[in-house]
């Protein structure tokens, strides 16, 4: 989060002279989390993936704005010198005047579009994607140990994918796993004396706790730990989807003040609208899987 990057700022210069006076100090420094946020807009608006480089500010280029689909006329290139080169696409002849566009990404969700640049395209008809976060149940006696080995996001990002809808998220598979299933924890101690928590799978240790869902499709149950992933992101989707039921008619109250004007509220409830339509969608497809997976149709090896 911002607060964290600001705070790790903070830490990481304090000792600095001329950081401490300018920035830290309560009677001379200046610099707020308000700027903090500042130059992350700034810097998030204009960065460009570079091919061959990765995130960049090129002067003139940064500045194009951003059409999607057939509508992007140029793309951003690297040449052999490692110059930023703008080309024109194949079949786009623009004209004298014409608007030179280029594309911030085609596939990014709107949240992200909207976060990151300001706005959502009014063709927009799909959130693409969303991040809900998820906590470990308290009555977890693992919670604990489960949190200081996981290395991912504690949540499961919704991506909507050839009209259907996935999901994304290893964080999910420790909710779901247990010490009766075969999820171990050991505190072992290291050459230099120190001691460090290690996590095992039926007494093989895992090293990268992104390879626990390949562990768990080997297993003879392995439908039962599915079940209980789709079941656990179905509940976390209904809450969120009741959150949203809540505010509904002070929304719509808000929608009615705002009607017919171009302020960035408009592409608030715009998102709100395709966050909401992606998240029933999951939740039905989930609803399928759940019945189906734990219906007289599903099979487990005894």
């Amino acid at each position: 989060s911002l607060d964290r990057e600001f705070t790790n700022l903070h830490e990481s210069t304090a000792s600095i002279g001329w950081c401490r006076k300018y920035w830290w100090s309560t009677d001379t420094g200046i610099l707020s989390f308000d700027d903090w946020k500042q130059v992350d807009a700034m810097y998030r608006s204009r960065a460009l993936d570079l091919p061959g480089t990765g995130h960049a500010m090129v002067p003139y280029v940064d500045m194009a704005n951003h059409a999607s689909g057939e509508a992007t006329t140029a793309l951003y290139d690297t040449d052999a010198d490692g110059n930023a080169i703008l080309i024109l696409r194949e079949g786009k002849t623009p004209q004298v005047g014409d608007e030179v566009s280029i594309t911030y990404g085609d596939d990014k969700g709107a949240c992200e579009m909207l976060f990151s640049y300001g706005f959502i395209e009014d063709t927009g008809t799909s959130a693409r994607e969303l991040f809900l976060e998820l906590d470990i149940p308290e009555d977890d006696p693992l919670k604990l140990a489960k949190k200081a080995v996981s290395s991912s996001a504690p949540g499961f990002k919704l991506v909507s994918r050839d009209g259907s809808v996935g999901w994304e998220g290893d964080f999910v598979w420790l909710i779901c796993t247990n010490e009766e299933d075969g999820l171990d924890f050991r505190l072992l101690q290291t050459t230099d004396g120190e001691k460090e928590l290690r996590v095992f799978w039926k007494d093989d240790e895992i090293q990268d706790m992104s390879n626990l869902r390949g562990l768990l499709e080997k297993e003879r149950h392995w439908d039962v730990f599915h079940l209980r992933a789709v079941t656990t992101l179905q509940e976390r989707v209904a809450q969120q989807l009741m959150v949203l039921e809540r505010s509904r008619a002070s929304t719509d109250l808000f929608k009615a003040r705002v009607e017919g004007s171009t302020s960035p509220y408009q592409a608030i409830l715009l998102l709100r609208k395709l966050e909401e339509k992606l998240m029933t969608q999951a939740y039905e497809e989930f609803e399928e899987k759940v019945w189906f997976e734990s219906g007289p149709l599903a099979t487990r090896d005894g």
